[in-house]
């Protein structure tokens, strides 16, 4: 992967929790775990499941292409300027540990 390809900032955040009075886990607002160099490339595209009923997985509207990073899961988002993204799928391509493609979804109204 050309380092010219990667010419997007992107910020990868998890989501973490907080505790109430009670003891109770909520939502807290989302912590960076990482600000990268990405390629942010609109797509349309379905990960189909392959199963019963022929159900499709998710659909991806944009990949987002980054250096390998161990670690992100689809329970992660990618925020780039003022959008934002929840994680589809990871795939590390051809399994190289060279380059990792995020498929994701927009999130309307960043």
């Amino acid at each position: 992967m050309r380092a010219g390809q990667l010419r997007h900032r992107v910020r990868i955040e998890e989501p973490t929790e907080a505790q109430d009075a009670f003891g109770e886990a909520i939502p807290a607002p989302w912590s960076p775990v990482a600000t990268v160099w990405g390629a942010v490339e609109p797509r349309t595209g379905r990960e189909p499941f392959v199963g019963e009923g022929a159900q499709f997985l998710a659909e991806a509207d944009t990949l987002i292409r980054i250096r390998y990073r161990a670690g992100i899961t689809h329970k992660m988002r990618v925020v780039f300027d003022s959008r934002v993204f929840n994680i589809l799928y990871v795939a590390d391509v051809m399994t190289r540990r060279r380059e990792t493609h995020l498929l994701c979804e927009e999130l309307p109204d960043g």
